[in-house]
This record gives C-alpha cells, structure tokens and sequence, in this order.
C-alpha cells in the first residue's frame, strides 16, 4: 500500500494533467459567416438555431505555414523641384547662358575627373588652398547635376 504523501503527490499530478490537457483535446469547432459577412469559429455551436454552422475536427486541420506579404513600393509621380524649375526656365529664356552654363560644367567635370591634386581659392583669403577628397566630390557631383539640368540630351 502506498503511504498518504505519495498517494496525494500523485493524485496532484494527475489532476494537474488532466487540467491542462483538456483544452488541447478540443474536438469540433463550429464555423459560420454572420448577416454582415464576419467569419466566426467558436468551440460552441452557435445561439441562433437559424444560423447553418459547420462542424470542422481539430484533429483533421493542420496548421498553415505562417508568412509575411512583401511589401509594394508604391511608384511615386516624379516632382520637380525649384532647382529644376528654374533651369528649365533659363533654357526656355535664354538658350545662350544655358549653353554657356552646360559648357563650364562640362570642362569643370573634365578637370575634376582627370586630376586628384587640386588647388583653390577661398572666398574668405586669397590664398590657395588643397581641395579635399571630400570637396572634391561634392564638387563632381553639383557639375553633374548642371550637366543633367542644363545640356541638351542626345
């Protein structure tokens, strides 16, 4: 014969057991769409004897691989910015500056490209000063940006 404490230890044991299994086990699901269209699953059968609900068995189901929807980019409408409003203005009035514009950024986009040394003058100091790495492409990209802006494209 078993003694008291180890009886009562697993008659807990059994209980707790039975406690936690017992929404594992759950057999039907009932499922139903509403008058406003809402899919409902419930463990219970639905109130409304009128409601047609059917009857689906959790051990027939299997669980669905669980993802993501990638998401779109969404295509935006190209804006034009004052920058570009205003290029497009001066190539309109004046062809000629616009020209002149076009060809400076080409030449300056030359020399900047074909030469790392360079040397120019502050607005502050006359004195000459190394441009940097740095300066020097920022300074290849507004040329760029004139080129874009301002040259005929062929």
């Amino acid at each position: 014969m078993l003694p008291v404490n180890k009886f009562s230890t697993i008659l807990c044991q059994w209980l707790w057991l039975g406690l936690f299994t017992s929404p594992v086990l759950a057999d039907v699901i009932y499922t139903w769409v509403d008058d406003n269209g809402v899919t409902h699953y419930s463990q219970q059968a639905p109130q409304q004897e009128s409601i047609k609900a059917e009857k689906l068995y959790s051990r027939d189901l299997s669980q669905a691989k669980v993802g993501f929807i990638a998401p779109v980019k969404k295509e935006e409408v190209p804006q034009t910015s004052e920058v570009e409003k205003s290029a497009a203005l001066i190539r309109q009035k004046d062809a000629k500056q616009a020209q002149s514009i076009c060809e400076s950024a080409t030449h300056n986009l030359e020399v900047l490209t074909t030469h790392t040394n360079l040397i120019r003058q502050t607005s502050d100091s006359s004195k000459p000063v190394a441009m940097t790495e740095e300066d020097r492409q920022t300074s290849i990209a507004q040329q760029q940006e004139r080129i874009k802006l301002f040259c005929n494209k062929k």
